[in-house]
């Protein structure tokens, strides 16, 4: 455990509820590993109460933060910064104190991009991706798939009114040359040609584990050795994964997605590239009961 004395430095972070939050448990691991007079606290903040706690974070030296919903869009007007990449992405995971001011990012991109770039490495530049959803976790994958270079990029999901607003968000930006959205009713055209098919909504979360956003007819589609990603890491596997390990793909889960956005946030924090990625992920398995 990390020693709390006069002189420890806060970080932390900010959702509404933020009682399930695994970050404290790999962040508080890594800063004891570096032996860093550091503490990384949960803050439960209410949507009303955002700015306040803002005021009360200056008040109380709070060095940065880690933002988990509903606030990831809610604070981009109440800091005095953001960077262009989560400008392009619309939502903030991270925040940090520079020069008296608050400045967000988004290391949700690294998080995502980070597997794939370090396990499989393809020339994506041929390959389809298929996203399920259109949330604010869907904003992040459709700029991960971009950066990795994907020839089309297609998101799915069950509201068109959603659907032509996300696709719209997206007007002024290079994504939009090869961003496509379409309702639900497609997926038996789009999953045969995914090489990458991820989930970004909800469904199959503890404790609904035995759901999965597709049918069982609706995975039977996906061609073999393709890879299917479910940002969700409780349970491990999902009943997502589980189908599309039936049909011959490759799993990912959003753990490792969880322990690098977290490494790329304390490396802005600690302003230091080395930090122990390997300490953060045991200490997530350990809690899982993963080891």
């Amino acid at each position: 455990m990390t020693k709390i004395t006069g002189t420890t430095k806060l970080l932390g972070v900010i959702g509404h509820p933020v009682e399930h939050s695994l970050s404290p448990i790999m962040h508080n691991a890594a800063i004891a590993q570096l032996g860093l007079d550091y503490a990384y606290l949960p803050f439960p903040i209410a949507p009303e109460n955002l700015q306040v706690a803002l005021a009360g974070f200056v008040a109380l030296g709070v060095t940065g933060f880690s933002v988990t919903i509903p606030h990831k869009q809610a604070i981009i007007p109440l800091l005095s910064e953001i960077t262009p990449l989560a400008e392009a992405i619309g939502a903030v995971n991270t925040v940090t104190r520079q020069n008296h001011q608050w400045v967000g990012t988004n290391t949700d991109i690294v998080g995502f991009i980070s597997p794939l770039q370090t396990t499989y490495h393809q020339d994506w530049g041929q390959k389809v991706a298929v996203i399920l959803g259109n949330g604010g976790a869907a904003r992040a994958v459709v700029a991960g798939c971009h950066q990795l270079g994907f020839a089309e990029i297609h998101v799915v999901g069950r509201n068109q009114q959603r659907l032509t607003q996300f696709r719209d968000s997206w007007e002024h930006s290079p994504l939009a040359d090869n961003l496509q959205v379409h309702t639900w009713d497609k997926l038996a055209k789009l999953i045969p040609q995914a090489n990458l098919l991820v989930n970004t909504t909800p469904i199959g979360m503890y404790p609904k584990v035995d759901d999965s956003p597709l049918s069982a007819a609706e995975m039977a589609g996906l061609p073999k050795g393709a890879i299917a990603y479910d940002l969700i890491y409780i349970p491990q596997p999902t009943q997502f994964l589980k189908q599309a390990i039936t049909q011959g793909a490759i799993a990912i889960d959003g753990l490792e997605m969880l322990v690098q956005q977290g490494a790329a946030a304390l490396k802005i924090w600690l302003q230091q590239e080395n930090v122990p990625v390997d300490v953060m992920r045991q200490a997530l398995r350990h809690h899982l009961g993963l080891n």
